[in-house]
């Protein structure tokens, strides 16, 4: 089993809101990991759950050795 310090890396992870609650997925990382939880701080902790998970079961080469995401932005356009 893996511990949180053997993996220390730093993830970007989008949080998003809907009306039925929060969803989160992070950047970075091969395969699909979510997290969702009624508050912003549970999506957060289910979906680092979730990112632990998903190490241990497909090992470190799911996680890119550099993430090319400097940083996330959310903007709406008109079309």
């Amino acid at each position: 089993m893996l511990s949180r310090k053997s993996i220390m890396k730093h993830i970007k992870i989008i949080v998003e809101k809907h009306s039925e609650g929060y969803v989160a997925y992070p950047l970075g990382i091969q395969g699909v990991v979510v997290g969702e939880g009624d508050s912003y701080e549970e999506a957060l902790n289910d979906v680092r759950s979730a990112i632990l998970f998903h190490i241990e079961t497909f090992g470190r080469s799911v996680l890119e050795a550099e993430s090319s995401v400097l940083e996330a932005f959310v903007a709406e356009a008109s079309v």
